[in-house]
């Protein structure tokens, strides 16, 4: 699940900055005004990236400043983006997650420091002394020593034959790359796990909690905490993925134990509470009956302040955005340092569905971008354009500075993978048919389950059992190694399939690997390890 991470804030005036701008400026003497400006990159960045629809809402010292959808929510139906647009929010749910867990620490039903397994005494991980270590705030903070996305096959791309049961169980297997709590590497898993700990603290699901804890008092009337939890015909996005150049509608991969993780939907507008309510420290405002207006807290200010404190270092390398000297992870939240301001962010995304929230405190400013295309360049291109001007930056082009690096990411990806692509097309046509028959049969990873590799039509095939749209053809590369081809093109995760073999020469086993740089890291297939079944050949 990208983080995502499948990993990447009063505007007053804009002179000539981008084309768009400087025809606003002609027309109004010289200055844009901060809508105008907003306008003209959304549509710009829309343009460069080929993104259906984008939704904008800017929050400054607790006023919204700016609020707008663009384009539309589908190319399906062509129906508007407004304000109201409902997006699945991704790993922005997160920040929910952490949210909800304070929320219990602030009632004295749980501590940050408290054992998982004084909750989940089945929870176990691959090292003994991890597991009886581990604790609700190393849940949060991506430091259990777990590879990049580990596990997130059981999830991704549907995970639709997985529990939350099984996700508790299966965590056992994943093996650590690195000791506990000494490096950082992006997890969703971990956070399923919070969200269970949440249900068991506080006697109601995890969905509940943060709709009657967080959503209702805050006024976020029309988000909820799951794919199925907001009425029929609702407006809502659909996601866009780009297929062979041309971006298409595609089915959002969503699995509901995750929803912990990044199950929630929401819409700038309701988003806009959720980030004025975190600039002003967990307060709130609420209107009674008579009229007359109070403020309430969500969590405590000692709360607020330990999610927003670093908890596990990001390493900074290489040229940055902004000026920047730290980052590091928080309780559902990145902090960093950027040009002398602490910004407090966190981006999500899902296959054709990406959404960033970004808040600097000591500016009292919010911003909120969500797109329905999965191109990362382009709510880092309006983030970062809007950033620009409270910053005092001038004379930076986001959207076409954004535009180079992808293109050369992309050229880059499609020389790696047009040279295997080259390679395969000799090889596979060399390949006999007895050669092919010979790495038939059901293999068993200890978390993925079963995949069978059998003939039909004369060609290899790859299924998961339990992840069916995991499947795709297999083709001979070299050595001991094949590739296999997604039937959903719209993955972009096509990956290698390199067997081991036994004393008598007969395919024993696979590991697998992404062979595209640009695939999201959620396609963890380099946690994999199948060995062939006892019955061998089905």
């Amino acid at each position: 699940m990208r983080a995502i991470l499948k990993f990447s804030t009063s505007l007053i005036l804009l002179f000539f900055l981008i084309a768009d701008g400087a025809a606003f400026a002609q027309k109004r003497g010289g200055k844009v005004s901060e809508g105008a400006y907003i306008d003209s990159v959304a549509l710009k960045a829309m343009k460069a990236f080929d993104v259906p629809g984008i939704a904008v809402a800017v929050v400054r010292d607790g006023k919204v400043v700016h609020m707008k959808g663009y384009g539309v929510s589908s190319l399906a139906t062509g129906a508007k983006m407004d304000e109201n647009t409902l997006f699945a929010i991704a790993s922005n749910s997160k920040a929910f997650t952490s949210a909800a867990l304070a929320i219990l620490v602030d009632e004295g039903k749980l501590e940050w420091e408290s054992k998982v397994v004084d909750f989940i005494p089945e929870f176990r991980l691959y090292d003994p002394y991890v597991t009886q270590n581990f604790t609700i705030k190393d849940l949060l903070t991506h430091r259990s020593g777990l590879g990049l996305g580990a596990g997130d096959l059981m999830i991704w791309p549907d995970g639709s034959d997985f529990k939350l049961n099984d996700i508790i169980f299966n965590m056992r297997y994943l093996k650590p790359v690195s000791a506990f709590r000494t490096k950082y590497d992006y997890d969703n898993l971990l956070y399923i796990i919070a969200g269970e700990v949440v249900a068991r603290a506080s006697g109601i699901s995890w969905e509940e909690f943060v709709e009657s804890r967080i959503m209702r008092p805050l006024g976020m009337s029309r988000s909820a905490g799951g794919h199925g939890r907001f009425p029929e015909n609702s407006n809502i996005i659909d996601a866009h993925v780009p297929v062979d150049g041309k971006v298409q509608v595609v089915q959002m991969n969503l699995a509901d134990m995750a929803n912990a993780a990044g199950g929630i939907f929401s819409s700038v507008n309701d988003m806009s509470k959720w980030a004025m309510a975190q600039l002003n420290g967990g307060v709130y405002t609420i209107t009674g009956s008579n009229g007359k207006s109070g403020e309430q807290r969500l969590f405590s200010a000692k709360s607020h302040q330990e999610m927003w404190t670093p908890q596990t270092i990001i390493p900074v390398r290489g040229q940055t955005t902004y000026k920047t000297h730290f980052s590091a992870y928080a309780l559902g939240w990145r902090v960093s340092d950027v040009n002398g301001y602490k910004m407090v962010t966190h981006t999500g995304g899902l296959s054709g569905v990406l959404t960033q929230v970004t808040l600097i405190a000591d500016l009292n400013l919010g911003i909120i971008v969500f797109t329905n295309q999965q191109s990362g360049e382009a709510f880092t291109s309006v983030t970062n354009t809007i950033l620009d001007k409270y910053f005092g930056v001038k004379g930076r082009d986001r959207v076409a500075e954004n535009l180079e690096r992808l293109n050369k990411a992309r050229e880059y990806a499609a020389n790696v993978t047009g040279d295997i692509w080259s390679t395969v097309e000799k090889a596979h046509a060399g390949a006999t048919a007895g050669f092919l028959a010979s790495f038939e049969g059901t293999f068993r990873d200890s978390w993925l389950g079963e995949v069978k590799i059998y003939s039909e039509n004369g060609k290899l095939r790859f299924r998961s059992v339990r992840s069916p749209k995991l499947a795709g053809e297999m083709l001979f590369y070299k050595g001991s190694t094949f590739v296999v081809k997604w039937d959903d093109r719209s993955f972009d995760a096509d990956s290698f399939a390199n067997f081991s073999y036994d004393f008598e020469g007969k395919p024993s086993g696979f590991i697998m690997k992404a062979i595209s740089p640009l695939t999201d890291f959620s396609y963890d297939f380099h946690d994999l390890d199948f060995r062939r079944t006892k019955n061998g050949k089905d």
